[in-house]
């Protein structure tokens, strides 16, 4: 069985493989876009027989900075992409393993497209839903 850990480590690594985009399996105190940060969600245990598998599931909060509107809106547009070199759902899916961490993952959601004040700085931000079954 994977740990939350492994998952959210195997998460991270396939994000990495989008150039330009910085990645963090934990939750930075100070983030430096562009940044998709992996965060648990929830685990729903014992989906099958005798812990057979649990399903988990992760948001992955993407921020860019948002010094020119246009710019940031194309940069997180491509993110959101469901195909293409920085599309996160392609980028994730490209090893639905995660390294042999899991059965399978998908990337299923995109939301919350907008700002997001942290600290004193404002950004664009969006979230997406990946769900595991490990």
């Amino acid at each position: 069985m994977a740990s939350v850990g492994d998952i959210r480590t195997g998460l991270a690594t396939r994000l990495g493989t989008i150039s330009g985009l910085r990645t963090s399996a934990l939750m930075p105190d100070n983030p430096n876009p562009p940044i998709a940060i992996v965060i648990p969600d929830n685990i729903s245990f014992d989906d099958t027989f005798h812990r057979g598998m649990d399903t988990f599931t992760f948001r992955i909060f993407l921020i860019v900075g948002r010094a020119d509107e246009r710019t940031a809106q194309n940069s997180i547009d491509g993110y959101c992409a469901t195909s293409g070199a920085s599309s996160v759902k392609a980028a994730v899916e490209g090893d639905k393993t995660l390294g042999g961490k899991a059965y399978d993952c998908r990337v299923t959601t995109m939301s919350n497209y907008g700002s997001s004040v942290i600290g004193e700085t404002t950004y664009l931000s969006c979230e997406f839903i990946v769900v595991v079954y490990a």
